[in-house]
């Protein structure tokens, strides 16, 4: 096993996958084979098509101190995937008329600061393009103590989420949770409901995703995370409320392959829905609404799969969908491998040609 605690301090970056098999050529076990062989990979492989699984492989454990060891339907913390489900959400209620993805919010936070709000868009927030500067970031470096705080939406709103542009709406990508802490605002206003029921019962419940969630239960019933394996040294990773929409819900890998597939493949979402949830906004980061869409090159020809990548703390996540609706992949791992060697590792299993 890799001691990357070795590797984090020479500040070394973890091996990526040099002798993947050929693609197309063998099997899923060859493939995670070599994964586990040359990344020393440790969670949940499963492949499958129209959301049901027929190819599960789990490896090591889920809680390495105690030895137990990972199971198909192993609960991790999902970090970004939780903008998918988000954005998801979102275009259920633009659906319904209750929002608008290209109306200044404060169409829908008529109390928001009328300069910056009357500039900034649903579609903005939710392609991390708003122009919103990082104010929660700079104050927790300041205070760590601050992710052990519950604030109200509305405190959070306050404190994070009203300082001055750093750039035009639209003109630059920054990656960051204000934009969604935001949103959630936003839906809880529209909905009158507190956002994570807003999300459970526009989303969660009508997809069948009994096992996702961002409730204190769920998240502390996750594989916990891992900064080191050997020796395994916890990774703590808090997620409050407020965080929900960014990066704060839990799932299992049978619910995350099922989610891809009503969402990408049936008419849960209109077809206006899924031609927004999939448009690439940001064509130098492959982002669309909540999540990336990737141009993957498998048989020769051109694919484009919803591409939803789960990083925080030591938990690392996949969730490739191809487009055509012919394979979904799911990787779960909570002992923070690269995520690029993740990818890699995704594209591998799919078939598809190594990314230069």
């Amino acid at each position: 096993m890799l001691n990357r605690r070795m590797l984090l301090q020479t500040g070394a970056a973890l091996p990526l996958l040099t002798s993947l098999p050929a693609r197309g050529a063998e099997s899923p076990d060859t493939v995670v084979d070599a994964f586990v062989r040359d990344a020393g990979f440790q969670g949940v492989v499963m492949l499958g098509r129209m959301g049901k699984p027929d190819y599960i492989r789990t490896v090591g454990y889920a809680d390495i101190e105690t030895k137990v060891p990972t199971k198909a339907d192993t609960p991790y913390a999902i970090a970004s995937i939780s903008k998918w489900l988000t954005t998801v959400t979102v275009l259920k209620l633009v659906e319904r008329g209750l929002l608008d993805l290209d109306a200044p919010i404060t169409r829908f936070l008529p109390d928001y600061r009328a300069d910056t709000g009357a500039k900034l868009s649903l579609r903005r927030l939710l392609c991390n393009a708003s122009g919103l500067p990082n104010l929660f970031i700079i104050e927790a470096k300041a205070d760590p103590t601050l992710l052990q705080t519950d604030l109200t939406t509305a405190e959070a709103l306050r404190r994070f989420g009203q300082g001055d542009l750093a750039f035009e709406p639209g003109a630059k990508f920054d990656y960051h949770p204000v934009n969604w802490i935001v949103v959630i605002a936003i839906v809880e206003r529209v909905t009158g409901l507190p956002f994570q029921a807003a999300v459970r019962s526009i989303t969660l419940d009508p997809l069948g995703l009994a096992h996702t969630g961002a409730t204190d239960a769920m998240l502390e019933a996750a594989a916990p995370s891992y900064r080191t394996v050997a020796p395994p040294e916890r990774w703590r990773s808090d997620r409050r409320p407020y965080l929900a929409a960014s990066g704060g819900y839990a799932s299992t890998a049978p619910d995350l392959m099922r989610a891809a597939h009503r969402v990408f493949d049936t008419g849960f979402l209109s077809a206006e829905s899924r031609r927004q949830l999939t448009h690439v906004e940001v064509p130098a980061e492959d982002y669309a609404l909540g999540g990336r869409v990737r141009r993957l090159t498998i048989d020769g020809k051109t694919v484009l799969a919803g591409w939803e990548t789960g990083r925080t703390a030591g938990y690392r996540l996949v969730l490739g969908h191809r487009l055509d609706g012919r394979r979904t992949v799911v990787l779960m791992n909570n002992t923070a491998l690269s995520q690029k060697t993740m990818d890699q590792f995704a594209d591998a299993l799919l078939g598809a040609e190594p990314r230069p």
